[in-house]
């Protein structure tokens, strides 16, 4: 989190990863020219270029698209995803590259303006074989254009997260258009089933491990749904459902449940219990697999922090989320799904001290 919008917000573990990045981009190219000079040794400056920043950019946008799903299946791939908009970035910009150094090599000769050139020179758009692909391309580039340039939280801010959301969502569109003009270029001009066989490979990692990351989730939100409903105990109060046992939450930790729809974050500190909404209001990052940090719920995404009793953000961030009442029968915890309206405060329930010398005891 920041006070400010900094153009860039320099971390440590920033820097460390935009040299990687640096570094793989400045190794991959090249690797890739020494190569293309053994295979190809006729080949061009411009064409070398062309191949090299589309191979590059085409490989970055897999490696992008496949960050979110990892981090689903395994938290160590979590720092990717802290800095998944400056790979997104670079990538666009070598994407771009690509494209302009397209432009000028082939629809800069005539006497058509080359953007015209771009959509007239080939106008067989009603036959899928030989559909100009460069113009999807074209598209393509438009889209991540809009996603690097409001990569910044100051858009995800001001355009609202679910506007921004949707706008960002937009890669997986960019992504189908790229696909479908590599795999044309190839049929048109390459013909190199070494590169269709790869682009498959792409595309069967990338849609596998969102199956995969989705299959994991489905599975989680399922176990995430108590069994009881409406509690019928006679001490417990009409609404509340039983949610777990205290024991079944680790300290400073969550435990997330998934009760009439509503998806809670119930998290333990110290010997109280508190609910918020599980999803963050940053990136809707879920909240339940984060932590306590310093009294407050911290987003395992982006590190956005929310205070339990109240889902408020510490000052002077104003973040809220909505918060829910919760209460403790002996062993058993009980949640009332009806929410509160953003930020509103909310008692925590206490653990009895009782139970704490009995869980010491078992131990």
């Amino acid at each position: 989190m920041s006070v400010i919008y900094d153009p860039v917000h320099w971390t440590p573990h920033k820097n460390v990863y935009d040299k990687i990045l640096l570094a793989f981009v400045g190794l991959y190219l090249v690797l890739f020219g020494a190569l293309e000079a053994i295979l190809h040794p006729q080949v061009t400056a411009e064409t070398l270029v062309i191949r090299a920043t589309g191979t590059l950019a085409f490989l970055m946008l897999h490696i992008i698209l496949c960050i979110g799903p990892l981090c689903r299946l395994d938290k160590r791939f979590l720092p990717l995803l802290y800095n998944r908009r400056h790979l997104g970035v670079t990538m666009f910009l070598i994407g771009l590259t690509h494209g302009v150094f397209n432009i000028v090599q082939f629809h800069t000769q005539g006497n058509v303006d080359p953007l015209v050139s771009l959509f007239v020179s080939n106008t067989h758009y009603g036959s899928l074989v030989r559909f100009p692909f460069q113009s999807l391309g074209f598209f393509a580039l438009i889209i991540l254009f809009l996603m690097a340039a409001t990569s910044h939280d100051f858009w995800l801010k001001n355009l609202t997260p679910p506007a921004w959301k949707v706008l960002h969502m937009g890669v997986y569109a960019a992504y189908a258009m790229i696909v479908m003009h590599v795999m044309l270029g190839v049929i048109q001009l390459e013909k190199s089933p070494v590169l269709i066989g790869l682009t498959g490979l792409g595309m069967f990692s990338v849609i596998g491990l969102h199956v995969v990351a989705a299959w994991k989730q489905m599975k989680k939100d399922q176990a995430a749904r108590p069994s009881g409903v409406h509690c019928p105990i006679s001490n417990i109060p009409q609404g509340f459902v039983y949610a777990c046992e205290v024991a079944d939450i680790p300290d400073n930790r969550a435990k997330m449940l998934i009760i009439h729809s509503e998806n809670i974050a119930l998290f333990k500190y110290g010997n109280k219990l508190s609910a918020v909404h599980n999803l963050c209001k940053h990136q809707n990052g879920p909240l339940s697999e984060g932590k306590i940090i310093d009294g407050c719920i911290t987003c395992p995404w982006h590190g956005y922090q929310y205070r339990p009793e109240d889902g408020q953000s510490p000052p002077p961030f104003k973040e809220m989320v909505c918060t829910y009442d919760v209460m403790v029968e002996g062993t058993k915890v009980y949640v009332n799904p009806q929410p509160y309206p953003e930020g509103t405060a909310r008692p925590p329930a206490t653990i009895h001290s009782s139970w704490k010398s009995l869980e010491v005891i078992s131990q």
